[in-house]
């Protein structure tokens, strides 16, 4: 009888051999538009440091930070100094400190160009301090900058690629509003770029549950042939919020949760469950496939969706605001804080498979996943038997707060009786693999520096994702479809419990 093959956490099976990992990103300055801004602080940078602990980045690279911010090179460094010391104490586990020779490099690599982003001298500054090197221009700012920079860059020559270098433009979301204006800002984006210079970035993806999706699907025999609808009940995705609209209240009255998190972050985990499996690893053979599967997304039914508003409430005991109490909005407020929907796909596979989903703010946890309900088992082999009921197959794939992977299945209970106990099978990312504080940004910027567009969206699968939900917009634009309240700490409103339950089935507690 031969042995089980047992692996600690971290460990490799007898020949295989650890690959010599990630290549050296090529020299490259990375000119950041908004480098004054929370979310070169809070998340750029940080991803950027963590890139030079892990050694992926060339002596060439430096950072450009532009903005009309009142700073100079010496403040901003200041300021990025006392945000990596916070963001280290507050990510690590352990009592480590911010590694300073790491930041030392960083930091004298950061320089400040104060300048507007609608002044062309700003563009022509930038294009004496790039040289003829490769650069990317990375678009932390509001939406409405999007196609005038790419234009100011096109007119300075800034965009123009030769064989020995490239230039790449990093777009944040919201990709558009609604389908016309992402078809929009596409053209707009197009006019002065080809596509393949164009990195559509959407930070859920560079989270490693999400990448793992694909390398969970396609790498392991047992879970790929199970993968269609003769196996799959149905499928669950929610991406849950505890905080409400926070300071951006004034943005949040023009967006809402489906615009906010559904065309993008929820289509695309959507994407990545239901795809076919792509020829190759290729960007583009594999976002084909995820454009293939958007497109057989059925339309959207007036009936199959939900939308709410968190009202007063608490949360871990601490009361709670209603929305229409937060600051920046309006008293009579309509905007949806909570949404949720059910989508159906036909394609083959997917045929008769319902996809849920419900994202929302001020819910009673914070927590991002995507569960696989697998059909249950024939019960008829136990009706002689203790056993009343069989417990629900489910895979669940965990996002955030934890990344990992949890299978729910019957086991027997010891004893001289069939009796059935529901268990669960866990594997966690940290318990195998060391992990250090991370940003989910490090993944993106690297692929980016190295010409990998795997992880970004193509333009045919942002429009899309707004092609699915563009009917909802217009019933509510109409005055159709009822706002539902919801308390703040609860699981969103109770219409959202009967989009699932007139099927027969329930959303997994959000708690549980």
């Amino acid at each position: 009888m031969s042995e089980a093959l047992e692996l600690e956490p971290g460990a490799l099976p007898d020949g295989d051999i650890p690959d010599a990992g990630p290549r050296r990103s090529p020299p490259c300055t990375m000119v950041i538009f908004g480098g004054g801004g929370d979310l070169t602080r809070r998340l750029l940078v940080p991803a950027i440091y963590n890139l030079v602990g892990a050694g992926l980045l060339d002596e060439g690279f430096s950072i450009i930070a532009v903005d009309w911010s009142d700073l100079d090179t010496e403040s901003l460094r200041t300021q990025l100094s006392e945000t990596m010391r916070q963001f280290v104490a507050q990510r690590r586990a352990s009592a480590a400190s911010l590694q300073e020779e790491n930041w030392e490099w960083l930091s004298q690599r950061v320089s400040f160009l104060r300048g507007a982003f609608d002044d062309s001298q700003t563009y022509q500054t930038l294009s004496s301090l790039c040289g003829v090197g490769n650069c990317v221009f990375y678009l932390a700012v509001a939406a409405r900058f999007f196609a005038p920079i790419v234009a100011q860059l096109e007119g300075a020559g800034l965009t123009r690629e030769t064989e020995s270098r490239f230039r790449r433009v990093v777009v944040e979301k919201p990709f558009g509003s609604d389908l016309s204006s992402a078809r929009a800002l596409n053209a707009q984006l197009r006019n002065a770029l080809d596509e393949s210079q164009i990195y559509r970035i959407d930070h859920y993806l560079g989270k490693e549950t999400v990448q793992n999706i694909l390398a969970l699907r396609f790498s392991n025999g047992f879970f790929e042939p199970l993968w269609n609808r003769q196996n799959i009940d149905h499928v669950q995705i929610t991406a849950a919020e505890t905080v409400g609209v926070e300071k951006r209240g004034r943005f949040y009255e023009t967006t809402g949760a489906l615009r906010d998190m559904v065309p993008n972050h929820i289509m695309q985990l959507l994407a990545m469950v239901a795809m076919e499996a792509p020829i190759s690893f290729d960007a583009d053979a594999v976002r084909d496939e995820k454009s293939k599967v958007l497109a057989a997304v059925h339309q959207l039914s007036p009936g199959d969706i939900v939308r709410g508003q968190y009202a007063a409430g608490s949360i871990a005991g601490r009361p709670m605001a209603g929305y229409r109490e937060e600051p920046d909005v309006s008293p009579e407020s309509e905007t949806e804080s909570f949404v949720a929907m059910k989508l159906t796909i036909d394609n083959w596979r997917w045929a008769g498979v319902p996809f849920y989903m419900r994202t929302g703010k001020r819910l009673a946890t914070r927590k991002t996943e995507i569960a696989i309900h697998f059909k249950q088992a024939p019960y008829a082999l136990f009706r002689d038997t203790p056993v009343d009921k069989l417990t629900p197959n489910i895979m669940v794939l965990q996002i955030q707060p934890s990344e990992g992977v949890t299978m729910q299945f019957s086991a027997k209970m010891p004893g001289p009786t069939v009796k059935l106990g529901g268990v669960r099978m866990k594997f966690d990312y940290a318990d195998w693999f060391q992990e250090g504080p991370s940003t989910g940004y490090e993944t993106l910027i690297y692929d980016c520096l190295i010409g990998d567009a795997t992880l970004f969206q193509r333009a045919d699968n942002v429009e899309a994702g707004w092609a699915v939900v563009q009917p909802a917009l217009d019933a509510w634009a109409a005055g159709h479809g009822s706002l539902h309240p919801y308390a703040a700490g609860k699981a969103g409103p109770d219409a959202a419990d009967a989009l699932l339950a007139r099927d027969g089935r329930h959303w997994l507690r959000l708690n549980g």
